[in-house]
């Protein structure tokens, strides 16, 4: 099935393992809390026990420097696409109150970008991610 949006999320390539890993959950969660609709139906497995939903189309990860973040970062307002973001203070918070004051503190131009998560037409994110190759 082709959808006619597009998850992507993109996270810093020098951040360690756990980090990308941290970054990623976060962010597809971000996804689906602020668009409902991403998230598929409940499985059930063939005994007749249920699991909860995941995101119902595919998340493509790419990797980024940092000043490509913050490139993909004002692509993304260019198009009118708002991103979900994640900034290097926020291994150091403990809490979402504490997470949205450190992003607070920071203008735009001077925010240390480690992810970003994008979801919009196929077309949109195709050219908000140009050149960026998916993580591996």
């Amino acid at each position: 099935m082709r959808y006619d949006t597009k998850i992507a999320i993109v996270v810093r390539e020098n951040l360690a393992p756990w980090q990308k890993l941290n970054v990623a959950s976060f962010l597809a969660g971000g996804l689906v809390g602020a668009s409902p609709e991403l998230a598929g139906e409940a499985y059930r497995d063939g005994s007749g026990r249920f699991y909860g939903p995941l995101i119902r189309q595919p998340v493509l990860i790419f990797a980024a420097a940092g000043e490509q973040l913050k490139q993909v970062l004002e692509r993304a307002r260019a198009r009118g696409v708002r991103p979900h973001l994640y900034t290097s203070e926020l291994f150091t918070t403990g809490n979402d109150g504490d997470n949205r004051a450190a992003v607070a503190a920071v203008p735009t131009e001077a925010l240390d970008l480690v992810g970003l998560a994008l979801h919009a037409e196929r077309r949109e994110i195709d050219k908000i991610v140009k050149g960026l190759a998916l993580h591996t």
